[in-house]
């Protein structure tokens, strides 16, 4: 519990027995007040072949199992095990985030904000932790976003906070590179408190499945160009969807 709010902590995970332990005993780690501030972690194991799950369950973590490739199913998979709680902290499993500022992004949550990104750009990041095709689609895609919704981001950053409430309010559907982008924007055309937080990068631990590879980044570039475009035609129904389901409640 972090201020009298649970926090579980979603993990999407491929073959990362060496950086996933870590990753798992820092968050565990995390004290506020001699309380843990953590109080779930689930890790989706996306199909490894190595001892992935093995050691996230030996760490404390809870394992759920999607065969099926791609980060966004796994996200989707984990959140499906998760059964109450306040706040969903995204977190990479390579060790390529300072996990201390969790503490930044929970405390932007609890200052207001439905979504709390973690901005590479407006951080720090260690020579060598973002790849120059990372960077440049970054900045493309967040310059898109900016100018199609008229809102200002400059990242697309995985590790991040938003309230458990208006994740479901979301309805994400992408099941792959699109993840991000389709939360960031649907929380825009929503209207909700998108905040972006300034947090530090580090060189992850093994290669990257996705910048690592020029296949991986192609094809990211692809799915996140793809995302936008979609979100943007789809526009009007998502929000008549949404406006029908509030007015529903009342």
């Amino acid at each position: 519990m972090y201020k009298e709010h649970h926090v579980t902590v979603v993990i999407p995970a491929l073959n990362e027995e060496k950086a996933i332990p870590r990753v798992i005993k820092q968050l565990k780690a995390l004290k506020y007040e001699g309380l843990q501030v953590v109080d779930n972690v689930i890790v989706c194991d996306n199909g490894s072949t190595d001892n992935t799950a093995a050691l996230s369950e030996e760490c404390g973590a809870h394992v759920v199992y999607q065969a099926k490739k791609g980060y966004g199913i796994a996200c989707l998979t984990a959140i499906s095990a998760i059964n109450d709680t306040d706040i969903v902290l995204f977190v990479d499993a390579d060790d390529s985030c300072f996990i201390k500022q969790t503490f930044d992004l929970l405390n932007a949550i609890l200052g207001g904000a439905d979504l709390a990104i973690g901005s590479r750009s407006l951080g720090n990041a260690e020579e060598g932790a973002l790849t120059p095709l990372q960077k440049f689609g970054n900045a493309l895609s967040s310059r898109l976003i900016s100018t199609l919704w008229s809102h200002d981001i400059t990242d697309l950053g995985p590790f991040r906070a938003v309230t458990y409430e208006k994740l479901l309010c979301l309805e994400m559907q992408d099941q792959r590179f699109g993840w991000t982008v389709e939360m960031q924007v649907k929380a825009i055309q929503l209207g909700l408190n998108v905040q972006e937080v300034p947090v530090d990068s580090k060189v992850r631990i093994g290669q990257s499945k996705i910048s690592g590879t020029l296949k991986g980044a192609v094809g990211a570039g692809i799915g996140i160009l793809s995302m936008i475009a979609r979100l943007r035609l789809q526009q009007r129904s998502f929000l008549k969807r949404q406006h029908q389901q509030s007015s529903s409640v009342f």
